[in-house]
Parts: structure tokens; C-alpha cells; sequence
């Protein structure tokens, strides 16, 4: 199995010391505007997520995206990173930390996109 969104252990740690301080959380990846393009943080329930794709999860919190982002990023799996930085103009739970989660990406292989391809549309 292929996942297509993953974190790394810096983002792991973050999402970690977010869910001690917030308990449940969730991800959005956002599209851009006033926050970059940048994955969120928010508690479940704080933003709509009706008619968005789940990509997975990290850190055991579902990861969304708008199917407009999807359709652009399909190709790609997301890498989740933290970084000491604040966002600019960001409402992620993260930003009081001093911290910012970062998309990475990397297209999939042939192999992996074969394995993929039929899971989501």
C-alpha cells in the first residue's frame, strides 16, 4: 500500500504536542490565499470539510484536500513537515508554537501510481 500523504518525524512530533494541548485533530491542505499553500491544522469541526477528499491521515488525524487541490496534486504524494516559522496570516493550531507545517512532495513512481490510480478519482 501506497500512502499519499505522509509525515515526517518533525511533524510528527508537532502534531504530538498539538493533540496534548487540543486533543482530536484534523488537516487541510489549503489552496493558497492569504496562508501559501500549506497544510492546517484545525480541531474537528472548525472548517467544512463536505465534499473534500480524504487523502489519508498522520499522526492518526484525518488529512483533506478540496478536489481542486486533489486534482492537481493526484500525481504526487504530500510529505508533511514541521519548521521553525510562523506562518503569515495562518489560523493553523501550530502557529502559537513558533512552528509551521510544510508541504513537501514527490511524484509516485509508475509502480506506486499503477497501485493508485483507480483508488481515487
Amino acid at each position: 500500500m501506497v500512502d499519499r500523504v505522509i509525515a515526517t518525524e518533525a511533524a510528527l512530533a508537532l502534531i504530538e504536542l498539538l493533540r496534548a494541548k487540543h486533543g482530536e485533530l484534523m488537516f487541510h491542505q489549503s489552496g493558497g490565499c492569504c496562508d501559501g499553500s500549506s497544510a492546517n491544522c484545525y480541531l474537528p469541526g472548525e472548517i467544512n470539510v463536505g465534499g473534500d477528499v480524504l487523502l489519508g491521515e498522520i499522526g492518526g488525524c484525518p488529512f483533506y484536500i478540496s478536489p481542486s487541490q486533489y486534482t492537481y496534486w493526484k500525481h504526487t504524494q504530500l510529505i508533511i513537515d514541521a519548521v521553525d516559522a510562523c506562518g503569515a496570516g495562518s489560523f493553523s493550531l501550530e502557529e502559537p508554537e513558533g512552528k509551521s507545517f510544510l508541504t513537501r512532495s514527490r511524484l509516485f513512481t509508475d509502480e506506486e501510481w499503477s497501485l493508485l490510480k483507480d483508488s481515487l478519482s
